[in-house]
């Protein structure tokens, strides 16, 4: 069973990525903040992913910062940021290896699709 952890400081867009994820056979766990999401990262729970927005309320560097310390503490994380913000070049250069992306806001479908993508990475 995959794990995704979802962290995204938006209640009703968390609870609805999390009930997407959960329809199409994956576990998740969710966090509204960096430090509830690096918490359970350093737990023993199984975390085979990271969904994270790129800009969460009170972090300065919100979801880049979280996956940069998340690829630090799990090596072999996969990463989907999603941001309702513009992504430029300066912007992507913030992004973990091998990260992927995907533009809010996003239809059901594309969830699937960009989870699907990442997965198997």
């Amino acid at each position: 069973m995959t794990v995704i952890l979802i962290v995204e400081d938006d209640m009703f867009l968390r609870d609805d990525a999390e009930m997407m994820i959960q329809d199409w056979g994956h576990d998740t766990l969710s966090a509204s903040d960096v430090d509830e999401a690096l918490s359970l990262l350093r737990s023993p729970q199984q975390i085979d992913a990271l969904f994270t927005d790129i800009y969460l309320k009170r972090a300065v560097l919100g979801g880049y910062e979280l996956a940069h310390q998340a690829i630090k503490l799990r090596l072999n994380l996969r990463v989907l940021y999603t941001t309702g913000n513009t992504i430029n070049d300066k912007t992507k250069a913030l992004f973990v290896d091998g990260a992927h992306f995907l533009s809010k806001p996003y239809t059901r479908f594309q969830l699937q699709n960009s989870v699907e993508a990442l997965l198997a990475t």
